[in-house]
């Protein structure tokens, strides 16, 4: 008697799948085709992407190539080209070394795109920090005291990350321009931050050298 009844129930359960079937069928199949096509996209956006990227790596790596070339005006067009079609990370990059490239023929104009870098906050605090160091960098020869002042003196603060460097330009400006005060306040400021690097630290003590002795009051 009960395997009666279980034939029963089963014949039971048959007819409602089938109801259920008959009457959602066409719901199930499309979802299973978008999950399938969900699928089938991702997979399609993750291989353009590795196709891109490879794309993308080898061009950089040729406009490396053109620079150690010394091809530096066709190296600055790629890295430009670069800097407007790459994604992300390539493009911040190779817009540094389309400046670096400029820089090779004419400073100020390198000087200038490495301040359109460091003006633009998209590309995070460090790297606007990067490049306000490598415009001044370029232009340390060139610009006068107050000018690299203005540039670099709220990257020379305790904890910020090129404050080494920033100081050094400065104490450089400060000696070109024979102000053997200011020059005095950076090289003091160089040699009291225990984390200085030991050849930054060797270079100011030479400067240091350089300098007047200090009138005795």
């Amino acid at each position: 008697m009960s395997e009666l009844f279980d034939e029963v129930d089963e014949e039971v359960r048959r007819e409602q799948l089938k109801k259920l079937w008959d009457k959602y069928s066409l719901f199930i199949i499309g979802a299973a085709l978008l999950v399938i096509a969900a699928v089938g996209g991702w997979r399609g956006y993750q291989y353009l992407e590795a196709k891109r990227a490879a794309e993308v790596g080898d061009a950089f790596n040729k406009a490396i190539e053109l620079s150690e070339q010394g091809k530096h005006a066709e190296a600055e067009a790629a890295f430009n080209d670069l800097a407007a079609k790459a994604p992300a990370g390539y493009r911040v990059l190779s817009r540094f070394r389309a400046a670096a490239e400029a820089a090779s023929s004419d400073p100020k104009a390198g000087a200038k795109m490495f301040d359109d870098i460091a003006a633009d906050r998209s590309v995070g605090a460090d790297l606007q920090a990067l490049a306000r160091l490598r415009a001044a960098g370029l232009l340390v020869d060139t610009a006068s005291y107050a000018e690299m002042k203005q540039r670099l003196e709220p990257e020379t603060a305790p904890g910020a990350i090129f404050r080494h460097s920033a100081r050094e330009l400065l104490a450089l400006s400060a000696w070109r321009g024979n102000d053997s005060a200011a020059t005095r306040q950076w090289l003091d400021m160089i040699a009291l931050d225990g984390e200085t690097p030991p050849g930054l630290r060797s270079r100011a003590e030479a400067l240091q050298a350089l300098l007047p002795p200090v009138a005795k009051s």
